[in-house]
């Protein structure tokens, strides 16, 4: 009996240590979060949910959502519980208004034990989230045209809810001020039901009206990372600035004075100074995470926002899933299934080909353009010649003054104790490695080098240094053995510019060198050459526009981490996004230069992003039965592919100041043109169903992956992808003829009728049936358009539809086709 008993106790002291140890080990495995996908219905889609106004799919506060959303959350808990080993995990959310799922934060060993576990449909690592970092509306036709339109900038928008998933909001600016003498008319309240969740810096008057709704995502942030509690702040509130210029691009109000550093810039607006603002914080400056992201997502569409506008996401594609099926994708997907437009940033990675981040047909990705206003900066040098350059800072010169010009090489302090590196002698970042007795009064010129290739060196560092030893103003400029670089506008508290082009630069440094007296050893006897910075805030207006900026991701579209093409047309549209004016926070927790500032002049698709997202709310308000893909049809098919002087858009390259033509690859359809979208002719539709049919003929992707990610089997296919009813046409592999359709709805007011033509990529012939049409208001009309293989280029290339109406609307539609096999 003893000898049972010890060994009865010795095995359950090794169950218990085996136990133990497996405790031990997930721990010592480090954590990650993981985003699950679970079998059944979400809140919006579960029952008799039907679309209702503006969208609205269902009302989150009935009894039978709340019990199914109960129901959801415990079915989360209970396969946590009886999956996972106790302690080993900590669930960040339960999402369940429009996917059903949850974010945990556990081990790489847990998480495999989750995807084995009944109910689950997905497993998927956070992939972690990016920024996608007054003068813009009227430069794409917004106060002559639809504001007037919809009676006035006050009402332009009214009724309509924009959701901004970003960084927060400045609730203080003047951009989101509700006018007491003035109050907004528009009441929301029969579609949209949000919070205010108050917290530092976001007390319960934050949200005034104009802001109606205000809540914070950052369980995924807490879970990845150690926050810091100084800028981390635990509310809607806005550490960073990228949001409030983003809701404020969007839907700002119309007409507030932009100054910075005493100087007025003029007025900004938003795209849609009536509309609503509904923010979800879901980046913290420390971190963001897709569980956050997600999260908010799916609150904003149960609030019941109209439009959601993200400029943030993942900067790179899903390893071990195709692109469309990633876990952000699906919300995005479901999001739209529930009625709200969304817009994405297209990615700040060009010029480079395929490296768009918006993937999906069922977003709206925007691209990056300049506008035709141009701030120039410029050093005036003694001999009378005048360099330009970059940066917004006032002039040194009072009445005619010129001052003192010294090479910083040249007036390294010899005294001092500090390492002879680039970032101390030529980049101007530490003060103790000049002499302040020669660079006290002077324009100082400092040289772009190591330090700012690597991109250690900062300008913040070079007004410190300007400050600290009294420079008159400071120069940067571009050094031979690095080439070129690229320059962007910021407001600099001291006198500055940036000379970013090597040929521009060359002509200061030799009128330096000809005015400096040297002895033998190359050391400066005497500083005689004089200058002064030309004031670099006052803008000039009607240079060529738009151009493609640099950094705008471009297409083609990919399906997974190979870059293997698709059959979409990625980037959708091309909008603002370069050196806009908008809203800042004067923390600027991200950008040092930047703080003390309520507004900031910052460029990426970011910016682009909440222009359509405004558009977006201008034709919503008009349309309000439209569908989201109805309001992007609108754009797209509207979009001009001309610039300001008639001639084909230009896209920045590689090289500083290169430009080639853009393609479709580059602009999407087009550069936005909102008052043609808001009376486009005709549009296109696609709906939940067709997307689902999109995946399905899709010959590259696991038919049960596609059941996974959308709940739905596959029942049929399209043919062929690029049959879906999207406003272009992308053939990633033509081989033969591929003939596919796409079909009209009229949503003018009388009858009109149609002629059709074509114009056909190189390689390509394109036929299309019928070639004219009468079409009554709300008549369907199919376009059935044949494209033939002529000669093999394995290239992509361009073409378009036209559709010229007799009431004067022209429908265009772009073709990208790569014609690989004439059989």
């Amino acid at each position: 009996m003893a000898n049972r008993v010890g060994v009865l106790a010795a095995s359950r002291y090794a169950v218990l240590l085996l136990l133990g140890m497996s405790f031990i080990a997930s721990f010592a495995q480090e954590r990650a979060i993981y985003l699950v996908l679970m079998e059944g219905e979400a809140v919006a889609f579960h029952g008799d949910n039907l679309p209702g106004q503006h969208g609205r799919r269902f009302d989150p506060k009935s009894e039978a959502a709340k019990f199914h959303a109960r129901k959801l959350v415990d079915s989360h808990d209970q396969v946590l519980q009886s999956s996972l080993d106790n302690g080993s995990y900590n669930k960040l959310y339960s999402f369940k208004h429009i996917v059903n799922g949850f974010a945990v934060h556990t081990s790489p060993s847990q998480a495999e034990k989750l995807k084995h576990a009944p109910g689950i449909k997905l497993v998927e690592r956070d992939r972690r989230t990016k920024l996608m970092t007054t003068y813009s509306p009227e430069f794409i036709g917004l106060p002559e045209g639809v504001w007037t339109q919809e009676g006035g900038d006050r009402n332009a928008g009214e009724g309509v809810v924009i959701g901004v998933v970003d960084t927060g909001i400045n609730p203080s600016h003047p951009s989101f001020a509700y006018d007491l003498a003035n109050p907004f008319k528009s009441n929301v309240s029969d579609h949209f039901s949000g919070a205010c969740e108050t917290g530092p810096q976001f007390p319960p008057y934050s949200c005034n009206g104009k802001i109606v709704s205000a809540r914070f995502f950052i369980a995924g942030a807490q879970a990845a990372a150690s926050l810091n509690a100084t800028v981390d702040i635990p509310s809607p509130y806005d550490a960073v600035g990228h949001g409030s210029h983003v809701a404020s691009t969007a839907a700002g109000n119309a007409g507030v004075p932009v100054v910075v550093n005493g100087f007025y810039y003029g007025r900004g607006s938003g795209m849609a100074p009536g509309a609503s603002i509904a923010v979800y914080k879901a980046v913290c400056p420390t971190m963001g995470t897709l569980a956050d992201v997600v999260a908010a997502i799916d609150q904003a569409v149960a609030d019941g926002v109209d439009i959601l506008v993200l400029s943030i996401g993942p900067d790179e594609p899903p390893e071990d899933t195709v692109t469309f099926l990633s876990m952000f994708d699906i919300a995005m997907l479901f999001a739209r299934k529930a009625g709200v437009f969304v817009v994405q940033a297209a990615g700040n990675q060009g010029p480079g080909p395929s490296t768009v981040v918006s993937y999906s047909p069922w977003t709206v990705g925007a691209a990056s353009s300049r506008t035709d206003r141009r701030y120039t900066g410029s050093v005036l040098l003694g001999n009378g010649q005048t360099v330009s350059g970059v940066g917004l800072s006032a002039p040194t010169f009072g009445n005619g003054s010129f001052y003192k010009l010294v090479l910083a090489k040249d007036a390294i302090n010899f005294n001092g104790v500090f390492p002879r590196t680039a970032p101390y002698v030529e980049e101007c970042q530490y003060p103790e490695a000049l002499d302040p007795n020669v660079v006290r009064g002077s324009i100082v010129i400092c040289t772009f080098s190591a330090g700012f290739y690597n991109e250690t060196s900062t300008l913040t560092a070079i007004i410190d240094t300007a400050i600290t030893l009294g420079f008159m103003g400071f120069v940067l400029v571009a050094n031979p053995s690095y080439g070129d670089f690229i320059a962007q506008l910021i407001p600099y508290t001291v006198s500055g510019t940036l000379i970013p082009k090597v040929a521009d630069a060359k002509i200061l440094s030799e009128y330096y060198e000809q005015q400096t007296d040297r002895d033998a050893r190359g050391f400066v006897r005497q500083f005689n050459a004089r200058a002064a910075i030309g004031d670099g805030r006052v803008a000039s207006f009607g240079s060529q526009a738009p151009i493609v900026s640099r950094f705008s991701s471009r297409g083609p579209d990919f399906i997974d981490i190979n870059r293997n093409p698709a059959d979409v047309l990625k980037p959708d549209i091309l909008a603002p996004g370069h050196e806009i004016w908008a809203a800042w926070s004067p923390m600027s927790a991200l950008d040092p230069i930047l703080s003390g500032y309520n507004f900031a002049l910052i460029s990426g698709t970011s910016m682009a992003a909440p222009h359509i997202g405004g558009i977006a709310a201008l034709i919503k308000q008009k349309y309000p039965s439209w569908t989201p893909s109805m309001i992007a049809s609108a754009m797209s098919t509207t979009a001009t592919k001309f610039d300001n002087n008639g001639g084909i858009i230009m896209a920045e390259g590689f090289d500083a100041g290169s430009l080639y033509p853009s393609t479709y690859f580059d602009i999407g359809s087009g550069f936005v043109s909102p008052s043609h979208a808001m009376d486009p002719g005709l549009v296109l539709s696609s709906e939940f169903e067709d997307y689902v049919d999109f995946l399905c003929s899709m010959p590259n992707i696991d038919r049960l992956a596609i059941r996974t990610a959308t709940g739905v089997w596959c029942s049929q296919s399209l043919g062929h992808p690029a049959n879906l009813n999207i406003p272009s046409v992308t053939i990633s592999a033509l081989r033969g003829s591929l003939t596919v359709r796409r079909s009209f709805r009229n949503v003018a007011t009388r009858p009109e009728t149609y002629v059709s033509l074509a114009i056909p990529p190189n390689g390509t012939t394109v036929n299309l049936h019928p070639t004219w049409f009468s079409i009554s208001p709300q008549g369907i009309q199919d376009l059935d358009i044949e494209i033939n293989v002529i000669q093999s280029t394995n290239e992509f290339s361009f073409g378009e539809i036209i559709l010229a109406g007799s009431q004067n609307h022209t429908v265009r539609i772009p073709l990208a086709i790569r014609p690989v096999s004439t059989v």
